[in-house]
């Protein structure tokens, strides 16, 4: 990893603010979008890049801010990879909001996020927090191969459990599922009858289906060829040099995400989930004998 000093933190973008204190990861997920040459890498991907002053930019951020707002972070780089448990500076930024009275929409793959439970239930109790978690494999063979340095997911599962507890409510990204990989009923059933159990409030997913650009598109073939011989060939004559690959399996599957979350009461237009990941609820105003 190396250190730099941004110029900004807090970035806005259909109606969202966001921001991401690291650049890069270190997960190893093989179909991860943020390789994407889009987003024009100076560096490896490896070596993640540390915004060290992020805390400070962003209290000059919010202190200065008239209106409170959701605050959403993890889009682009996990917040809790491994740098994350010495440099603290997720920590930093999440007392921060706190502090200032904003709400937090977070997302990652990792059981770190534990660690600042207490932090992120004040958020919820002060304002409002969403903890997200992806979710793409039920097998824990097939996600050492997809997520191959991150917990697995019935770890997340857990860890879904333990927040839930507390009162702050999940979102489950179940994207994205590979064709010909995990696009089958078998991988996804399992998934959203844990969702089921531990009550989590919504599910995002795209249409069952990989999006690869120049740059994804690379690593992720190479990965491939290394654990899935041969599927690389496979996917070019279906896909052809497309971004959006939709699974054969997808009309199935969908149907099945929609029939399972109408049933159990949980969120899974995608339109809807962010809706209400981006509201900031308003506090009623408490009355004293000064307010007369």
């Amino acid at each position: 990893m190396h250190f730099v000093n941004a110029k900004g933190i807090l970035n806005k973008s259909g109606g969202r603010v966001g921001m991401n204190v690291y650049r890069g990861c270190t997960h190893g997920c093989i179909y991860c979008d943020s390789r994407s040459d889009c987003y024009q890498f100076k560096h490896k991907f490896e070596d993640v890049e540390v915004k060290q002053n992020a805390p400070i930019l962003l209290e000059e951020a919010l202190k200065s801010k008239r209106s409170k707002c959701m605050i959403g972070t993890g889009s682009m780089s996990d917040p809790y990879m491994h740098c994350e448990e010495e440099l603290e500076i997720t920590k930093k930024c999440l007392e921060i909001i706190k502090k200032y009275g904003f709400g937090l929409a977070i997302q990652t793959k990792s059981d770190r996020i534990l660690r600042d439970i207490d932090l992120l239930d004040d958020i919820n109790r002060n304002a409002k927090c969403v903890v997200e978690m992806t979710l793409t494999t039920y097998d824990d063979d097939m996600c050492k191969i997809l997520e191959p340095n991150v917990c697995n997911t019935k770890r997340r599962i857990e860890v879904l459990e333990e927040i839930n507890k507390r009162g702050i409510p999940t979102i489950v990204w179940l994207t994205p599922i590979l064709p010909f990989i995990n696009d089958t009923k078998e991988n996804i059933l399992p998934i959203l009858n844990e969702c089921v159990r531990v009550n989590v409030k919504g599910i995002i997913d795209f249409g069952m289906g990989l999006t690869l650009r120049d740059g994804d598109r690379e690593y992720y073939y190479d990965a491939l060829d290394m654990h899935f011989p041969g599927l690389k060939e496979r996917y070019i004559k279906t896909y052809g040099n497309s971004y959006e690959l939709e699974s054969p399996n997808s009309g199935e599957l969908v149907k099945l995400l929609q029939n399972i979350c109408q049933k159990n009461g949980i969120m899974y237009k995608p339109d809807d989930i962010f809706s209400y990941m981006n509201e900031f609820p308003e506090r009623e105003k408490q009355m004293s004998i000064f307010d007369f």
